[in-house]
């Protein structure tokens, strides 16, 4: 956080100011922005129990940091409140998403990672929003996050009003759907707050039926040891064999809770050039990817958020996607020119996939 050289006049309008806020994020490329005060005790306690039930699986780091977590003001001390902004990503309509996922031949990315990594992106727009702030009131105290620190995104939406936590723990507009990136600004300027979004999931369970894998284990709760994205992104080692017919073709994420929510009807195409897709990992083919070697794959992630899981892992993923596809001679073939690669973590998936294609089982999407 920046510290403040002087504090602001008493008599300032906040109340004009917060609109402007929302006016100039608007004119930043986010769809909305609202502000929350830094009470996150009920959430805290639902991350207290979501730990010790061991629902967070190898992402020890949700554990880290204390209380600082649920805790804005101290993680950065002297935040009294939290803009909160949303920008949507989704680039297709439904039904061209779905063609690729029910293609097993084709390998799925989860739709936010087509484009470019939106960590930059939006940690550029509201460094360029609190410019705009500062520029209207002087030196102020202030801290951007992107997913990249432990802050509680969703529920600091949810209390400014941007959208409720669904069933399948997403945020959800009730204009916009759930297709969107969340980012924050926590500043120690006394802002009016919105009022809380409440909940609209009303009695549908259309994503707990839809995941691939039950990791939505009831309503709000996700196990994340299940979980498509956590096993193709956040997971080091090997996928639980049990779990890998139940990924298909999906190589990176999975969209599944989405798609099927109701409330994405509502959803509208992004406009930001950046979230369009590229690299042609809209509809790409599984073999295709599993015969980039290590240089290929650093070339067609650079700027991607799916460079992060690194090479072996992709390797991983693809080998899986493979094992579930029909049986097939050049999958074979593809396949055993990887039995040997120096990772183990490959090698392993690789052997598995091979039995599933000699086996012909795999089919599975």
């Amino acid at each position: 956080m920046h510290l403040t050289s002087d504090r602001l006049p008493v008599s300032r309008d906040y109340k004009e100011l917060a609109a402007r806020i929302k006016r100039w994020g608007q004119g930043l490329g986010f769809q909305q922005v609202g502000i929350a005060d830094t009470d996150l005790g009920e959430a805290e306690a639902r991350l207290a129990d979501w730990l010790a039930k061991g629902r967070h699986g190898s992402m020890h780091y949700m554990g880290r940091h204390g209380g600082k977590r649920a805790r804005p003001a101290e993680l950065v001390p002297g935040t009294l409140r939290v803009i909160s902004a949303r920008m949507d990503y989704l680039s297709e309509p439904r039904p061209r998403t779905e063609q690729v996922l029910e293609d097993p031949a084709a390998g799925f990315v989860s739709r936010y990672a087509l484009g470019r990594d939106y960590h930059k992106v939006l940690r550029s727009r509201l460094h360029a929003l609190a410019a705009l702030i500062g520029r209207e009131v002087g030196a102020f105290g202030y801290r951007v996050f992107v997913d990249s620190a432990p802050v509680m995104e969703k529920p600091l939406a949810q209390q400014a009003g941007l959208g409720w936590i669904g069933k399948h723990t997403n945020l959800i507009c009730a204009e916009a759907g759930s297709w969107f990136f969340l980012g924050e600004v926590y500043t120690d300027l006394p802002l009016p707050t919105d009022r809380p979004a409440r909940d609209h999931c009303g009695t549908c369970h259309a994503c707990l039926d839809a995941c691939p894998t039950g990791a939505i284990v009831a309503p709000y709760e996700l196990d994340a040891r299940r979980c498509i994205s956590y096993l193709t992104i956040e997971l080091r080692g090997d996928i639980p064999e049990p779990l890998r017919p139940l990924v298909g073709n999906r190589i990176y994420g999975c969209d599944d809770c989405q798609l099927v929510c109701p409330w994405n009807r509502f959803a509208r195409l992004c406009q930001e050039p950046d979230f369009l897709p590229r690299g042609e990992l809209d509809a790409p083919t599984l073999l295709d990817l599993f015969a980039w070697e290590e240089p290929e794959f650093l070339r067609r992630t650079e700027g991607s958020p799916i460079r992060r899981i690194k090479y072996p892992a992709w390797l991983r993923n693809l080998a899986v996607a493979l094992g579930n596809a029909p049986a097939s001679a050049r999958i074979a073939r593809a396949l055993a020119a990887r039995a040997e690669h120096p990772s183990e973590l490959v090698r392993e998936h690789v052997r598995w996939a091979l039995r599933r294609q000699e086996a012909g089982a795999g089919g599975s999407t």
